[in-house]
């Protein structure tokens, strides 16, 4: 397939037509209602490294001890590093992708190739709802082939990335084990602000880690050889407010969840992205305990801010 070079102007119209519609992460949430959920499993995942960085194989139940708002809590289910993981590739379809060339999420290659050949990959796209493209498989040579024949929209496309994210939530909420989504996405989300506390709910009651990988790298920078295009200081400012908004987004979603999100700006960064989420995969453990709920009353969102300690 031909790459498509697109240059500044082009790139200008697009954010300013995506950034007409309303960004539901960028809007305040404090005059909002808080949210109350009852949960009645916390799964709570590890990664153990030593003083020099090394990842920590071989521990046992016994090993840890899980601390929520500073009171100790049993341990009711533990799943070791040896474990399958299972592991959903979501990524953004429309057209701002397609005129990347498709070049940098086609990297995950290297998050294929350096997983534990146990760990079932599922691949979706989404722009205005999430598809599914390949079922969760062992077979990471079919997960190659759906990432390398993705099809991408044309034209102006909603992107509903709340919406895709609570929907792909829902996917995964029945399966058992460790369970994480790689979200490739520039971050930008058209979707109404209901949609964002419809995911934020979710977020509080999920299992399922979000890891990040932001791919509007390449919109930040000129066309290599070429200089960026004058605009006027309006387009400027709205282009940047976009980018900042888009990368809450991404931070937002990640961090709920107690993932990370990356910002590579070329091939090598995206490669050490994709390898360090595989070692972050590879090397996880999973601990679970029951929160008391006092007076039988359901627990505030606040109260999951303070993640439990882990000794």
């Amino acid at each position: 397939m031909a790459r498509i070079t697109v240059g500044q102007p082009f790139l200008a119209v697009l954010f300013v037509l995506l950034l007409a519609a309303p960004l539901s992460t960028a809007q305040s949430q404090e005059s909002a209602p808080p949210i109350r959920v009852t949960v009645n499993r916390v799964n709570v995942g590890v990664t153990v490294t030593d003083t020099a960085g090394r990842f920590i194989e071989g521990l046992r139940r016994e090993d840890f001890q899980l601390f929520d708002n500073g009171i100790e809590q049993p341990i009711t289910d533990f799943l070791s590093i040896a474990e399958p993981a299972q592991l959903l590739l979501l990524i953004e379809s429309g057209p701002a992708v397609y005129f990347l060339g498709q070049g940098h999420f086609r990297a995950a290659d290297t998050l294929l190739t350096s997983i534990s050949p146990a760990d079932r990959v599922a691949v979706a796209a989404y722009s205005n709802a999430p598809q599914l493209i390949l079922g969760f498989t062992p077979d990471k040579a079919a997960a190659r082939f759906a990432l390398q024949n993705l099809n991408f929209n044309l034209g102006f496309a909603e992107l509903n990335l709340s919406a895709s994210v609570a929907a792909t939530l829902d996917w995964m909420a029945p399966l058992p084990g460790k369970k994480t989504i790689v979200l490739l996405s520039t971050g930008f989300d058209t979707s109404p602000q209901e949609n964002w506390q419809i995911v934020q709910q979710k977020l509080q009651t999920s299992d399922v880690r979000i890891l990040a990988v932001s791919l509007s790298g390449d919109f930040r920078k000129p066309v290599k050889g070429k200089k960026r295009a004058a605009q006027s200081g309006t387009d400027r400012d709205l282009i940047d407010e976009g980018f900042r908004k888009a990368d809450e987004s991404l931070q937002k979603l990640s961090a709920a969840t107690g993932g990370r999100v990356y910002f590579p700006q070329n091939a090598a960064e995206f490669n050490h992205a994709y390898a360090e989420i595989a070692q972050l995969i590879r090397h996880e453990y999973s601990l679970a305990f029951a929160p008391p709920i006092a007076d039988g009353c359901s627990t505030p969102s606040r109260s999951k801010q303070q993640t439990p300690r882990i000794r």
